[in-house]
C-alpha cells in the first residue's frame, strides 16, 4: 500500500512537470516564424525542425527590414528545458539587434547580438557562459550576405558544394579575445 502511495505521488508530480514543459513548448513555438510567414518571404523553402525533447535550445528565426529578408538556423548550449531557456533569451537578442537597433548586416547582427546576451547574462550572479551557435543570411534580390559562428553555409553552384566558413567562436561567453564577425557576400543564380 505504501509502495501504490508513493507511486501515485510519483506520477502526479512527473505529470505535472510534463504539463509544464508541454505548455513552455507552446511557448517557445509562439517566438518560432509561422509556417505562412516563411512562406511569404521565401516561396521554395522549407524548414525541418525536429527537437529531441519538448522543448529544445535549437531554434530558427526569421525578420524582415526594408527590402531584406534575415533568417538564421541556431543552436543554443544546452538541450531541453535550460536550451529551451538559452534560445528564447539569443531570440530576443536578434530581434533587438535588428528592431531596436536597426542592424541589416549579418555579421553587425551577431556582434550585437553578442553584447546583448552577455549583458542579459552578467546580470546574474553566477558565472554564466551561455550562447549559440548559428548561421545568419540577409537576402535580397539575388545577393545574399551571411555570418556564422560554428555553423557555415552551404551552397550548391552547378553541382558543387561550396563553402562559406562560419567564425571559430559563438554568439555568447567567449574566454579569450572576441572578433567582429566576419560578412561573406555572394550573388545568387
Amino acid at each position: 500500500r505504501k509502495t501504490k502511495q508513493q507511486k501515485a505521488i510519483i506520477e502526479e508530480q512527473h505529470n505535472d512537470l510534463t504539463d509544464s514543459i508541454t505548455y513552455a513548448r507552446r511557448i517557445q513555438a509562439a517566438v518560432l516564424p509561422s509556417d505562412r510567414i516563411v512562406k511569404q518571404y521565401l516561396k521554395s523553402s522549407f524548414i525541418l525542425y525536429l527537437p529531441k525533447d519538448i522543448v529544445a535550445g535549437d531554434f530558427y528565426w526569421m525578420e524582415q527590414s526594408g527590402d531584406k529578408v534575415l533568417f538564421a538556423a541556431a543552436d543554443c548550449t544546452g538541450h531541453g528545458v535550460p536550451g529551451a531557456m538559452v534560445s528564447v533569451i539569443c531570440n530576443n537578442g536578434l530581434n533587438r539587434s535588428v528592431r531596436e537597433h536597426k542592424i541589416t548586416d549579418p555579421g553587425k547582427i551577431l556582434d550585437k547580438t553578442r553584447e546583448i546576451i552577455i549583458q542579459e547574462f552578467e546580470k546574474s550572479e553566477d558565472e554564466v557562459k551561455d550562447g549559440m551557435d548559428i548561421a545568419l543570411c540577409s537576402l535580397s534580390g539575388t545577393k545574399l550576405q551571411y555570418a556564422g559562428a560554428h555553423n557555415p553555409l552551404w551552397l550548391i553552384r552547378n553541382k558543387e558544394l561550396i563553402e562559406l566558413k562560419a567564425d571559430r567562436q559563438p554568439v555568447g561567453f567567449l574566454t579569450g579575445k572576441q572578433k567582429e564577425f566576419t560578412h561573406h557576400e555572394v550573388k545568387l543564380e
